[in-house]
């Protein structure tokens, strides 16, 4: 990481280890085309089917039903179809919960008029008892479910989701992008049809990332046509270097996920405690789903009258990097579906400030975290509008 500067944003991403940046220079050496025949040809073709089958081995599926793609956004929009088919039932309508990502709450392939919102509880975890209803006596949908928050870190109730759907008939597709490489699962226990990761998170190089098949599923149809790559369903000459990364990091990710994550998350329950302490009982600060099963490197802070837009400017000019509950689009800040979903009132959502840690967070940079926090929040709480202008 950069000198002097302490790296809390790792939801967001992570540095590229160095099993992946060795497995990407080799793989650049290597000129052939993965769909070519020839020795050169076999050769690439060798590098991305060892990543293929480490990634499929890493969530208990089969190779052939790993398809490489642009990333979790790619992933997530192939997964979201209508020409989907498990034991000969399709789905015709899509029922997505209210605090998925972006890409999934688009509504991939399906007519907006096809498409219904599942609520979430105060936790931040779905509502089992709102999606009985929606599923009982009505066709078979696709219901999408991510596995863990990725601003809460809130971990959800997926086998379950699971039975509920497939009993109705229906398919179930998990975004695992802020879950892969941080908490163990496979896709066969969980009862998962459909899977989306991405390499980024995990150490791996942005811009590449999978959707993974259940073995009973059939499709999805291409977003991209016009080649064969990936068994008909991506179009496209795979970025072997990219994938080759993707395999090495997953490697790494799932070798060190169980001593890696045990430290993080004492570091990130002593990162919480500060914060407590910090606060006095006229400030009482909101740590956001904690009384719910979390992402052990996760946590979402928020003070009422904290301006989290500034709180995020001063951790910068203090050398910490973290990021705020709200999504950014084109420089303009917009508050937090998230938290609107889970019933929160607009002062604590334009709060929201997230810490996610990784495994090169150290003591001392959860050090440096609290003595800036503690520097900084006084003069916060006491801060306007106008606030933002000095900086």
């Amino acid at each position: 990481m950069m000198q002097n500067r302490t790296y809390l944003d790792w939801n967001a991403t992570t540095p590229l280890r160095r099993e992946a940046r060795d497995a990407m220079t080799a793989a650049w050496d290597v000129v052939g085309n993965p769909s070519s025949i020839h020795g050169e040809g076999r050769r690439a073709r060798g590098l991305m089917e060892n990543a293929r089958a480490t990634l499929a081995a890493a969530v208990g599926a089969q190779s052939r039903n790993v398809i490489f793609t642009s990333g979790g956004t790619e992933a997530n929009a192939l997964a979201l179809s209508n020409s989907l088919q498990r034991d000969k039932q399709a789905p015709d309508r899509l029922i997505v919960s209210d605090i998925e990502h972006a890409s999934v709450l688009a509504g991939g392939q399906f007519d907006p008029d096809r498409i219904a919102r599942l609520r979430v509880q105060r936790s931040g975890v779905v509502d089992l008892d709102a999606l009985r209803p929606m599923l009982a006596g009505r066709p078979p949908a696709l219901v999408s479910v991510m596995l863990a928050n990725n601003e809460t870190g809130a971990i959800q109730p997926v086998a379950e989701v699971a039975d509920l759907v497939h009993e109705a008939g229906g398919l179930l597709h998990v975004d695992a992008v802020q879950a892969f490489g941080k908490i163990d699962f496979n896709i066969k226990a969980l009862n998962v049809d459909l899977l989306s990761v991405s390499a980024h998170k995990i150490g791996g190089p942005k811009g590449t990332g999978a959707l993974i098949l259940a073995e009973n599923v059939i499709g999805p149809r291409a977003l991209i046509q016009g080649g064969g790559q990936e068994r008909g369903r991506r179009a496209g000459t795979e970025n072997v270097a990219a994938i080759a990364g993707f395999g090495a990091a997953v490697a790494a990710a799932v070798a060190g996920r169980a001593s890696d994550m045990a430290r993080i998350e004492i570091l990130r329950d002593r990162l919480e405690q500060g914060f407590r302490q910090t606060q006095g009982k006229s400030q009482a600060g909101v740590i956001f789903s904690h009384d719910v099963a979390r992402l052990p490197n996760t946590t979402l802070f928020g003070v009422p009258a904290l301006k989290a837009e500034t709180a995020v400017v001063r951790f910068d000019l203090e050398g910490i990097a973290v990021s705020s509950g709200s999504a950014c689009s084109s420089g303009k800040v917009q508050p937090s579906h998230v938290l609107q979903a889970m019933g929160y009132g607009p002062e604590l959502v334009r709060s929201a400030i997230r810490f996610s840690l990784g495994w090169e967070t150290t003591d001392a940079d959860i050090d440096r975290a609290i003595k800036a926090w503690r520097k900084l929040s006084g003069a916060l709480l006491r801060t306007d509008e106008t606030v933002l202008e000095q900086f």
